[in-house]
Parts: C-alpha cells; sequence; structure tokens
C-alpha cells in the first residue's frame, strides 16, 4: 500500500488581460501580490532571524506606531 500523492489546489496569482491593457492588468496583479502578503513572506523567508530579534523588531515597530499616534493626538489638542 502506497502514499496517496499530495494533490495541491494551488493554482496560484493570474489576471486577465482585456483589450490589450496591460497596465491596467499590472495594476491588478501588484494589488493582489501586495493583499496576498507574497513579497513581504518572500523577504522574511530570504535569510533566518531569530526569534529574539522578531520580537525586538515588533517592539521597535509597535513603539513607532504609539510614538507616531501620540505625535498625531498632540496636533489635534
Amino acid at each position: 500500500m502506497g502514499r496517496k500523492p499530495r494533490q495541491e489546489n494551488n493554482k496560484g496569482l493570474y489576471v486577465e488581460v482585456h483589450n490589450n491593457d496591460v497596465n491596467r492588468a499590472m495594476r491588478k496583479l501588484k494589488k493582489m501580490v501586495n493583499n496576498d502578503g507574497l513579497l513581504k513572506e518572500v523577504r522574511e523567508r530570504e535569510y533566518y532571524e531569530k526569534p529574539s530579534l522578531k520580537k525586538k523588531k515588533a517592539k521597535a515597530a509597535a513603539r513607532k506606531r504609539w510614538l507616531k499616534q501620540q505625535e498625531k493626538n498632540q496636533e489635534n489638542w
């Protein structure tokens, strides 16, 4: 009894080009890739990052967002 081969229903991203409007198709594809998070995932997998560094970066990003929000709130007063 052999193992069943895995069937992946992964068709990927695709965009149809209508009326030779390649620029519009490219914009749609870029938007789909961005929303899907593919580029972000590729950059994260490019090299190994220790978990401690991931936490440190996440904490720094959260602090930066918080400071930006505080600055924005100060302008509204």
